[in-house]
């Protein structure tokens, strides 16, 4: 596969377009089936192109990105970590739980975790029960 950026000389558009090989694009331009999308002119001819070349700074920029990616990914496993220590695990009792600690005035001062369906979020939600979704990265780690 090959992408050509194609310039119609009638209305200026410019656009990519794919073809097979170089070959199948000349062989659409001679039998005239290449057409502008905007305007319908067959006037449509290759512009000028770069090829896109790997350098030193693409792996700087998937570094920079991967660093974002690491930072934000640590960040989650700290807040994780509060959570296990702050909190106690109720596995899927979650909206059972928090039902019973909104409810049970006795039980004010439990922090709790745990999972939950979307429905029974929503349910609580409705209730007034007031719950955040937040995410989760398994580790062995942490």
């Amino acid at each position: 596969m090959i992408k050509y950026k194609l310039k119609c000389k009638k209305c200026d558009l410019t656009f990519d377009s794919w073809f097979a090989t170089s070959k199948e694009y000349e062989k659409l331009k001679k039998k005239n089936l290449l057409n502008c999308h905007n305007c319908g002119s067959l006037k449509v001819e290759k512009s000028l192109m770069a090829p896109k070349l790997i350098s030193k700074n693409l792996g700087f920029k998937e570094n920079k990105v991967s660093k974002k990616y690491k930072k934000i990914q640590n960040t989650v496993k700290e807040y994780q970590k509060f959570i296990k220590k702050n909190f106690e695990y109720v596995g899927e009792n979650f909206a059972y739980e928090a039902r019973s600690i909104h409810y049970n005035n006795k039980k004010k001062e439990k922090n709790i975790y745990g999972t939950a369906s979307k429905k029974d979020l929503k349910e609580l939600r409705e209730e007034g029960i007031d719950t955040q979704i937040i995410p989760w990265v398994e580790d062995k780690n942490n």
